[in-house]
């Protein structure tokens, strides 16, 4: 259970929250709607460990990498997920959002695995039996060798074949599911080319050609690593993708809501002839486009973009900083929600929302800050349908290794135990009371 004290700290941010200052004469409404959602997020190559049949797992153990570190086990989810699952329902969350593994799905092109399937089924039902909904990501960025190897994204196949995955996984498993994304940050590419500096993107294409070499291929082309002069093609690929995706999931399931997630800054205007919106174009245009008449929007923010006639600006000074360097403003969250919703006219969901931090204090700070935002935004007439948090436990995130920390519990690198951290008891409390309102002051 949560102590007043540690409430208080964690909503003493609210006062100093950016989301406050234009609340006008209207009375703010602290709470949220019945039935809203309040998850965390984990990522199946981010969790479960050895995943080996993986486009990233190649990535990881090529040489040269710019991966800081091997996934190895990771948190060993494949064999825990239980443990999960407990913790989502002990912090005191309704919803549970994990991705399917394609790799292990379909570890060779054309072969899909029935254990695997059961696997993902068993997660579902473990969800069911705990009072939790499952949201699944059908792919969250990693694909199969066979994929990678054949040109990933650039291949013009691409999408009939993720089409035929989503067909298959949604024959066995959209039964259990509440809500169903077909792919997590397919724009991601667009978005590393702003935040990742050249050397990065000089040894991202040597990580590329190596692999490629090692396997035999023209082009080597992962899911959330390609190289930036193929970004055009994957682009169109990945929304045709998506639209073949949607489309084989409710034919399986007509009444299954599908949507994608998109990663999204709150972008701001500095000055006379502000890039702003030519940037946004370039992020995330064509996706707002291609995504209308979705069922929902996934939006997934962490960080503020402020863009002059030149380009981007440096984080404040004074700013609180992630492990990265990336600003914590709380105000971003919501910025970003009325930005997509206002674009494409679609029901929101927040699938990822989080601090990059070490000291979670900052995190605790952080949430019901974001929240407040978010539901002002909501109290405006913004439909969001759920708010979830990235991520349930530290986990493997990506190219920086185990070096950033995420999660709403640590993981022991040794044990595996979770351990809960303050932030979470700031969010839990939040969730089950369905309300900003601060209880027992």
């Amino acid at each position: 259970m949560i102590n007043r004290r540690t409430m208080l700290a964690g909503t003493a941010a609210l006062a100093a929250s950016p989301a406050l200052a234009a609340s006008g004469a209207k009375p703010f409404d602290p709470a949220f709607p019945k039935g809203f959602i309040w998850g965390a997020a984990t990522s199946g190559h981010q969790i479960e460990g050895n995943n080996t049949n993986a486009d990233s797992w190649v990535l990881e153990n090529i040489r040269p990498t710019i991966y800081a570190q091997l996934s190895a086990d990771a948190c060993n989810s494949f064999e825990l997920w239980r443990s999960d699952l407990d913790l989502v329902k002990a912090i005191g969350l309704n919803t549970y959002r994990f991705s399917l593994e394609w790799p292990r799905i379909e570890p060779e092109q054309g072969q899909f695995s029935r254990a695997m399937l059961d696997h993902y089924k068993a997660i579902i039902d473990g969800c069911h039996e705990r009072g939790l909904i499952p949201v699944v990501t059908f792919n969250h960025y990693t694909t199969p060798i066979w994929f990678a190897a054949a040109g990933g994204w650039t291949n013009n196949q691409a999408p009939a074949l993720f089409a035929r995955f989503c067909e298959k996984s949604a024959q066995a498993l959209a039964g259990g599911i509440s809500h169903a994304l077909t792919l997590n940050e397919p724009n991601i590419m667009n978005v590393l080319k702003v935040v990742l500096p050249p050397p990065a993107i000089a040894g991202q294409r040597a990580m590329l050609e190596a692999a490629a070499r090692a396997h035999g291929a023209a082009k080597f082309a992962a899911g959330n690593a390609i190289d930036i002069d193929d970004i055009p093609l994957t682009t169109r690929n990945l929304i045709a993708g998506h639209k073949a995706g949607r489309a084989a999931i409710k034919g399986v399931r007509p009444d299954l809501p599908v949507g994608v997630s998109l990663s999204m800054f709150d972008d701001q205007a500095v000055g006379a002839h502000s890039l702003r919106d030519a940037k946004r174009e370039e992020l995330y245009g064509p996706w707002l486009e291609a995504v209308k008449g979705d069922d929902f929007l996934g939006v997934q923010n962490y960080e503020r973009m402020q863009w002059d006639d030149h380009g981007r600006l440096p984080v404040p000074a004074d700013a609180v900083k992630g492990v990265n360097g990336a600003e914590m403003y709380p105000a971003s969250l919501a910025n970003s929600v009325r930005y997509a919703h206002a674009a494409t006219r679609c029901p929101i969901m927040v699938t990822e929302n989080g601090a990059s931090v070490d000291d979670d204090t900052i995190r605790a700070r952080y949430i019901p800050a974001a929240l407040h935002g978010l539901k002002a935004a909501m109290n405006d007439g913004v439909p969001v349908l759920g708010y979830i948090h990235w991520s349930l436990i530290d986990n493997f995130e990506w190219i920086f290794g185990y070096r950033v920390h995420m999660g709403l519990a640590s993981v022991d690198p040794v044990t595996f135990a979770r351990t809960a951290k303050p932030s979470a008891a700031v969010f839990g409390a939040i969730a089950r009371a369905n309300s900003l309102a601060l209880q027992g002051s």
